[in-house]
């Protein structure tokens, strides 16, 4: 370093300033954990892969499938080896987030909440909405199987980021579902990842400049929440965006989006019984797909899924798929190369 000894102390002092900040201190170093595979592009270019999801087929785990959003027009599902199954447009042009509870598919659109059922044979979805679709507004969504019925919960991520909790049941015994809301309340700034754990009740939300929150996943919660972790200028291990949030075995992950820097995206992983911060991973080029940058959904089980992905299965969208031409995508990672 050159300079006057005054200018060379003044630009010391400066970095040893920065290097104790929180920001700094507590951005984690992640561990690198290599891609297996990924799923075919999606059909339209730009920012549209989003938000997966993991159907299982427990009569058949290889034949199970990842279901996703391309969000300027489909609601796509692919086999393990990333091939496309199924493409849902129905003119609808935009199509939000994704989640699974059994044999049921949830996905918001423009029109509102839709509900699908996966036939267990062939693999492909049919609508079983009540009237075809559940008039609400929202993109992040999240289900939760509770004892009593099956709940779905949508988030506007606009500020103030409201969330909505609807009740989903088949009153007439149709096989067809229908909505009642059930609880709204709001999270603050934009919001959109959530996942619920069904056996704890909680469920968790993505802040995306501020925290990840743990709110009660059942209707009589009110707005009542914890935080899980904060970003790291407020002294927490997340670089914001905080984007997808998802759960598998003991553990909670949330994607570190690093909006700032795509290509240092990180997830942060959470003991689901305590909360704790456990460690961070980043996934990177594998020998068969690249790295995810910059991801916004994840998706996780932790299970046998056949011989590709004998312990489960890790999903994260790609911002910047780097295939040449390519659209955006979904990596996939065998969960046993996770630190968890």
């Amino acid at each position: 370093m050159t300079g006057t000894p005054l200018r060379v102390a003044a630009i010391c002092a400066v970095l040893l300033v920065l290097s104790a900040t929180p920001a700094v201190a507590n951005r984690p170093v992640p561990v690198s954990v290599t891609s297996d595979g990924e799923t075919v592009p999606v059909a339209h270019g730009g920012d549209t892969a989003d938000d997966p999801a993991i159907w299982v087929n427990r009569a058949e785990p290889a034949r199970s499938l990842v279901i996703s959003n391309d969000k300027s027009g489909a609601l796509e599902t692919y086999d393990l080896a990333g091939r496309r199954v199924q493409r849902i447009a129905d003119d609808v042009p935009f199509w939000g987030n994704v989640d699974v509870r059994g044999n049921i598919v949830a996905v918001y659109h423009d029109h509102g909440l839709r509900l699908f059922e996966v036939d267990t044979t062939t693999r492909l979805l049919s609508n079983v909405t009540e009237a075809g679709v559940i008039r609400t507004s929202g993109e992040g969504l999240c289900l939760y199987q509770a004892s009593d019925a099956l709940y779905a919960f949508l988030i506007v991520r606009a500020s103030p980021s409201r969330t909505r909790q609807y009740a989903l049941t088949d009153a007439d015994g149709d096989g067809r579902y229908a909505g009642t809301l059930r609880r709204t309340f709001d999270v603050g700034s934009e919001a959109e990842g959530c996942v619920v754990d069904d056996e704890n009740a909680a469920l968790y939300v993505s802040q995306e400049d501020v925290a990840l929150w743990r709110y009660g996943a059942d209707p009589g919660e009110g707005a009542s929440r914890s935080k899980v972790d904060a970003v790291v200028s407020a002294g927490g291990h997340l670089d914001a965006d905080l984007e997808g949030v998802t759960l598998a075995g003991d553990r909670v992950i949330v994607s570190a989006q690093s909006a700032g820097s795509p290509s240092r995206s990180y997830f942060a992983v959470y003991d689901r019984a305590t909360n704790h911060y456990v460690g961070a991973f980043r996934v990177t080029d594998g020998t068969a797909s690249d790295d995810c940058d910059g991801t916004d959904g994840i998706a996780a089980y932790a299970g046998a899924l056949g011989p590709s992905y004998p312990s489960g299965l890790f999903v994260c969208q790609d911002q910047t798929n780097q295939a040449p031409g390519a659209n955006q995508n979904f990596k996939l990672v065998r969960w046993e190369r996770l630190p968890v």
